[in-house]
């Protein structure tokens, strides 16, 4: 089994600065690709950000210049950093990672979820 614990939300003011963290743990032999995607109700999930084992990233381009991905290999853990946020970036942020997990195989999992209100 793998789970996934998500923190860092809250309620910020247009311009300000949250950090999202997701701990994996669990029966995990590897994880390749982490990320973080957000939901608005009534709306698709969106991817928001990745990053390979390598350190690889890739952002949707609402969010470029403004959030930044990172990960600790040693502690299964990926960061968002999130600054100069907007009302628009207010949604429910999910933790997703693809791991390779004892007597699971390789799937993806997914975190609780995190609620970021950005709101003055």
């Amino acid at each position: 089994q793998v789970q996934l614990v998500e923190s860092g939300g809250g309620l910020v003011q247009p311009g300000g600065s949250l950090r999202l963290s997701c701990a994996a743990s669990g029966s995990i032999l590897s994880i390749f690709l982490m990320g973080w995607h957000r939901q608005v109700p009534g709306k698709q999930r969106e991817v928001v950000a990745t990053i390979s084992s390598g350190g690889r990233t890739n952002y949707t381009d609402s969010v470029k210049g403004r959030f930044t991905i990172s990960r600790d290999n040693a502690k299964n853990t990926v960061y968002l950093q999130m600054n100069n946020l907007k009302p628009e970036d207010t949604a429910v942020y999910y933790c997703n990672i693809r791991a390779w997990a004892i007597g699971s195989g390789t799937n993806y999992y997914w975190g609780q979820g995190t609620q970021v209100t950005v709101s003055s």
